[in-house]
């Protein structure tokens, strides 16, 4: 039975979502702020974190971040809830690490929906832990990237579309699809995004040449791939 960890301070909200979330079969724990969210997760680990944006003390981005800098629980699948429904909120939000995000408010339904796909998509069961093309070397378990032992800086996002990237070789994905893909199809954010962080991702690896391997194919969008397109 998955562990769901509700981060929010309204307490109707926990209610209204711990009832929902224990229907569907999940089990159930809840924090009111930040650090006592932090001190849960430290004790008993939850599958997913249901973390609100804005909470009293620090932000849910704060905590979101502090997460996603700790290798202890880097990998802890984070869906925000906000009612922040700008774009650039969300990118912002998405930048941070987190899997996923839902505007408030939302329905019940929606929001299992959403918890079942991030689980899915965050299950490494079976899937090889390491990946490395041409010197390029990426760690899923530790979360880092390294070129020729080297290890890089790179941000959530791009980590998770290198990842992807080197797990699909040789493919061609719209910007549609990268979307669906590396930030989820429930995600409203334009396909322009996608172009960012493919030109985020490039400088990053350009030093080595590996930048050379992203690949844009005209009219339909990239490929990664170690062979002439």
């Amino acid at each position: 039975m998955p562990k769901i960890l509700i981060v929010d301070d309204e307490p109707a909200i926990r209610e209204m979502v711990r009832f929902s979330l224990e229907s569907a079969g999940f089990e159930v724990t809840e924090a009111g702020y930040a650090d006592q969210a932090r001190d849960q997760i430290a004790d008993n680990r939850p599958d997913l974190m249901l973390l609100d944006w804005m909470l009293p003390g620090r932000s849910g981005l704060e905590l979101a971040l502090e997460l996603r800098r700790d290798p202890a629980t880097r990998g802890l699948p984070i869906i925000m809830l906000t009612a922040r429904n700008e774009e650039h909120d969300k990118v912002k939000g998405l930048d941070t690490g987190t899997d996923d995000y839902i505007t408030k408010p939302f329905s019940p339904r929606e929001l299992v929906a959403r918890i079942k796909a991030v689980l899915r998509r965050s299950s490494t069961a079976g899937e090889d832990q390491q990946v490395e093309i041409d010197g390029l070397h990426l760690d899923r378990e530790s979360h880092r990237v390294y070129i020729n032992r080297q290890i890089i800086d790179i941000a959530p996002t791009e980590f998770r579309l290198l990842e992807f990237f080197m797990t699909h070789r040789d493919r061609v994905f719209s910007r549609a699809q990268l979307l669906d893909q590396v930030w989820g199809d429930k995600v409203y954010v334009e396909e322009r995004t996608v172009d960012v962080h493919i030109r985020r991702l490039r400088i990053i690896l350009e030093g080595s040449g590996h930048d050379q391997l992203i690949q844009t194919v005209r009219g339909v969008g990239y490929r990664f791939s170690n062979k002439r397109g």
